[in-house]
């Protein structure tokens, strides 16, 4: 016998019976996996590691609600304690998807309230999630422990009084930038008195008072509290009170920064600060100048996240900052503080990893405020270890994105608004196309990209030849014809995200995808131009997934939206009248 292939024999054995362990060895192994898609790779491996691998989870991540329905959930996944889930597309944050559209978190509680009893945590993004439903929540589920609701719609404070009046166990409420309804501030009064486990909380996007003085007993009580954000209401002198109560914090999220104070209430805060020995994010700041900064030097040494997306900073202001803050790895800012403003973070932040610059005034184009080349490429020579950007900009040039890129190759994550829609690079009148181009060939690990400027097919060509680790694209008022789209669709591998708006794309870049539409997460596209007779077809070609289509005008053969997701649940039960369904 060939030794050779006895060998490979006989490592053919060992091979199949090495994936035979005992149940309890496997299921300890598996319950160390994290990543939901680690653990979803390993249950393909055999029908052994799929059944130990669903009896081991605890959590599910759900990136698209529609994508399965919560019956199928609970049949696959028996155990689960902590759910995360996505509701209604990336575009809805732009208004772009209509009221009433969908993505009500109603009925996947009812059903998690009878299979399963012990759910523990449960986190809603772009979801709607009315009081009725949050006072079910809090009275179905004895064990219930931490809810997060981000950009969510449907609720008020009513609903936040249900869940900190029946959830005794809660140790995490965190509620951002929602569209939620104030009733009142008296929620928080809701918490009983002997409640003492919250070590999250997080209401900072709230548009109303509260109560000061129970938010006060709560802080005081809650002595594992280790995150707390509160709204633009509370004042510097009640946020000293809050402090002293709760040095432990990590991360806080301050009211007003705009308060007339005595020298000796300076003194105070500025104590309290320097206290808060474990703080390393700091937000809120609302309406801050530099008058009070020196109040918190003490504690800026430590920080590592400062978001200052709520304080209109001018330059000066942020010059001032952050040669005090020398371990930030991310930071937040308007646009206020202009190109001087972000020299000042190149020159005083070189292990910053994420940059996001906001608009103040996103609808005001004065070419003379804001953001331009000139600062980006002041925070790219400065900051080498830059890999997330997200930058709103009045301006741009060719040349700026290449060399910005040059100087941060590692960027995974590179989203560039130029605020005029189809603006040219200003200097040569040229079209954006290889500034883009300069953005995928360089950055070889891309994930995330937003393009935006005057471009041509010529940006998408150089995306589908270049960028192989894409997952996500959005597009605004960008290219010439299909090709451009076409081009993306066949080139990207790891695409599952791709958003659309206001460009000339139709029919044959929509079928173009057909052979990927099914390895993808989703498409968006509005303003396009796509008609009813190509969504038809696209629906009858692959009819796992759904093809939904909204019209502005019912005799119009173009649609103005679809939205095409792979999915194991079929048609959508709740779809509105204005959704059809293919």
């Amino acid at each position: 016998m060939d030794p050779k292939r006895s060998r490979n024999s006989h490592e053919s054995v060992n091979s199949s019976e090495s994936t035979r362990f005992p149940d309890e060895v496997l299921e300890r192994v598996l319950s160390l996996l994290t990543s939901h898609k680690d653990r979803s790779s390993v249950s393909l491996v055999c029908k052994d590691w799929y059944n130990a691998e669903r009896w081991t989870r605890t959590h599910v991540f759900i990136g698209n609600c529609y994508s399965v329905s919560p019956e199928i959930v609970v049949g696959r996944f028996p155990a689960i304690r902590s759910v995360t889930l996505k509701g209604k597309p990336r575009f809805s944050d732009f208004n772009l998807v209509p009221e009433n559209w969908g993505a009500d978190i109603h009925q996947w509680l009812v059903v998690f309230a009878e299979k399963y009893p012990f759910l523990e945590e449960l986190r809603l993004k772009r979801m709607t999630v009315t009081d009725e439903s949050l006072e079910f929540l809090a009275t179905s589920f004895s064990y219930f422990k931490a809810i997060s609701l981000m950009s969510c719609d449907g609720f008020s404070t009513d609903g936040l009084a249900a869940i900190a009046t029946h959830c005794k166990n809660l140790t995490e409420l965190d509620i951002q930038e929602n569209d939620m309804e104030d009733n009142g501030g008296g929620w928080l009064s809701c918490f009983p008195e002997n409640f003492t486990s919250l070590e999250v909380l997080n209401f900072a996007s709230q548009q109303g008072d509260v109560s000061f003085d129970a938010l006060e007993k709560l802080v005081d009580r809650c002595k594992s509290l280790r995150v707390l954000k509160v709204d633009k209401y509370v004042k510097l002198e009640q946020l000293h009170r809050l402090l002293v109560r709760a040095p432990q914090l990590t991360d806080l999220g301050t009211g007003n920064f705009q308060q007339e104070l005595t020298p000796r209430q300076c003194a105070e805060l500025e104590s309290a600060f320097s206290n808060c020995k474990n703080l390393h994010t700091l937000s809120g700041l609302w309406d801050a100048t530099s008058l009070y900064f020196p109040v918190l030097y003490s504690a800026c040494g430590r920080l590592t996240f400062l978001n200052l997306s709520y304080a209109a900073l001018q330059s000066g202001d942020l010059a001032k900052l952050l040669p005090h803050c020398p371990n930030l790895r991310r930071l937040w800012v308007l646009d206020t503080v202009e190109d001087e403003g972000l020299e000042a973070i190149g020159s005083s932040c070189p292990l910053l990893e994420e940059l996001r610059v906001f608009p103040a005034a996103p609808f005001d184009l004065d070419i003379n405020r804001g953001v331009t080349e000139s600062g980006f490429i002041a925070v790219s020579r400065g900051c080498p270890r830059l890999h997330y950007v997200l930058y709103f900009c009045r301006q741009m040039t060719n040349a700026a994105v290449a060399t910005i890129v040059q100087n941060c190759p590692d960027f995974t994550h590179f989203r560039l608004c130029i605020m005029n829609p189809g603006q040219r690079d200003y200097l040569t009148g040229e079209p954006m196309d290889e500034a883009f181009g300069a953005v995928v060939k360089t950055c070889t690990k891309l994930q995330r990209l937003a393009i935006s400027g005057l471009l041509t097919d010529l940006t998408f060509e150089y995306i589908g030849k270049y960028a192989k680790n894409l997952e996500t694209l959005s597009v605004a008022f960008a290219g010439s014809s299909d090709w451009g789209m076409q081009c993306v669709l066949r080139g990207c591998p790891k695409l599952r995200k791709l958003e659309i708006r206001d460009s000339p794309f139709g029919n044959a870049a929509l079928l173009s995808g057909l052979a990927k539409y099914e390895s993808m997460r989703s498409l968006w596209m509005s303003a396009c131009n796509v008609t009813m007779n190509a969504c038809k077809l696209l629906a009858r070609e692959k009819p796992r997934l759904n093809v939904e289509v909204m019209k502005d005008d019912e005799t119009d053969s173009q649609v103005d939206k679809v939205y095409v997701y792979r999915t194991i649940a079929g048609p959508r039960r709740d779809a509105p009248p204005f959704v059809l369904t293919l």
